[in-house]
């Protein structure tokens, strides 16, 4: 798959996802053979009014490349300046999150709810196309609910106005992030446009991974919740495809280290108590399934410092041990 002056082999790029896909993450994931990463998404108006989040969210090192900035917004004008602005921080292509199905956006006519209105959503794309010098992908679902899937039709538009590519995401927004996961709608958008078309939606593994890639023949996956606290899927994934093998998940010892340098880069990214705050759900997925997992999540839950972090992941091994 090509994107401008990027060439994406088949394997697996990390998903955009709101408070979760930083910077610490994005370079664990693309060390671990992640073949691009998306940034969380950016709101245009708080862009364009100069908020200072929002110029922090599109803060790229050369470590995450290639990575794509992710814009979400209602109209048109303020999306095509977004993307001027965006575009200062050297990402490698623009996404446009027509997807997101979290009620402050789709109830605020963003995300998914552009799904509702198509006509709205080509223009915002053609006028981020018009303002852009790199690619433009757009983001996307299976629809609004069982009762509007419009996947196809929505992949074509995107097409016609001017999208160097889509992803699909196989759930509606009614869904929000409930099984079942569709990747038969996936498949239809691949064989009705000519653009790529990166499939999205359950993959937690390097065989769903494969399975993904030969239901739907789509150019590349994307991986989210899949990878939280496993940034080393990808690697098993890029093992998996290319030779039918993989490494097996690391030791736990191992994966408390990846859980403290993680976190260390968030720590350097965003100061210490922005990241230990955060770091709370990531060390939660991180120590999931481990001895006493509960009692260790709710600790985890109470982290306040960096020192906070690297007694828990003391503790997960020793506990581990007993």
């Amino acid at each position: 798959m090509i994107l401008g002056k990027w060439e994406l082999p088949p394997y697996a790029m990390l998903a955009p996802m709101a408070g979760v896909s930083d910077r610490a993450l994005r370079e664990l994931a693309m060390r671990f053979g992640a073949v691009a990463c998306v940034g969380e998404m950016v709101s245009c108006k708080g862009l364009v009014q100069g908020s200072r989040k929002s110029a922090e969210l599109m803060e790229i090192g050369p470590l995450e490349m290639p990575c794509a900035i992710q814009l979400f917004g209602d109209e048109p004008e303020p999306m095509a300046r977004a993307a001027e602005l965006a575009q200062q921080y050297s990402p490698a292509w623009l996404d446009i999150n027509m997807g997101c199905p979290a009620p402050k956006i789709a109830g605020n006519r963003s995300g998914s709810a552009l799904m509702l209105e198509p006509d709205r959503a080509e223009s915002i794309i053609r006028a981020v196309k018009a303002a852009s010098s790199i690619p433009v992908t757009v983001k996307f679902r299976k629809g609004w609910d069982d009762s509007r899937i419009n996947a196809v039709e929505f992949a074509q538009m995107a097409e016609a106005a001017g999208a160097d590519a889509v992803t699909v995401h196989g759930r509606t927004r009614q869904q929000m992030y409930a099984p079942p996961v569709d990747w038969e709608i996936i498949r239809q958008v691949k064989n009705a446009v000519s653009i790529p078309v990166i499939g999205n939606g359950d993959v937690v593994s390097p065989e769903t991974a494969k399975a993904l890639y030969e239901t739907t023949g789509c150019d590349l996956i994307m991986i989210g919740r899949g990878a939280l606290g496993a940034p080393w899927l990808f690697r098993q994934v890029r093992q998996y495809l290319q030779t039918g093998e993989y490494d097996p998940t690391p030791p736990l010892e191992q994966r408390m280290e990846l859980m403290v340098e993680q976190m260390t880069l968030a720590v350097q990214y965003k100061g210490e108590r922005v990241a230990s705050h955060e770091a709370r759900k990531h060390c939660g997925w991180y120590i999931s399934g481990v001895r006493g997992a509960a009692q260790l999540r709710r600790r985890a839950g109470e982290l306040q410092t960096l020192d906070d972090i690297k007694r828990l992941a003391e503790d997960v091994v020793k506990a581990a041990e007993e």
